[in-house]
């Protein structure tokens, strides 16, 4: 059985990663932020989050394939 915090950080996941494919990064964004409020130490959420801000500044082109290029190391 999961712990409350443990299910809360997985809704919240899940629905952050249909809002990414969406291209709805604002959306997203919110998600993983409360998906970190239940379990800070969701490594999954952090990097999710890092691209949602990335994108929100850098918008990808229309034909986005969903996959995140790193720019550098």
């Amino acid at each position: 059985m999961l712990s409350e915090s443990k299910r809360i950080t997985l809704e919240e996941f899940s629905a952050g990663r249909r809002f990414y494919k969406l291209m709805e990064f604002e959306k997203a964004r919110s998600c993983f932020v409360k998906a970190l409020e239940a379990d800070p130490d969701d490594g999954p959420s952090k990097v999710y989050l890092e691209r949602c801000t990335w994108y929100i500044q850098n918008p990808p082109p229309e034909d986005w394939d969903g996959v995140f290029t790193m720019t550098s190391k």
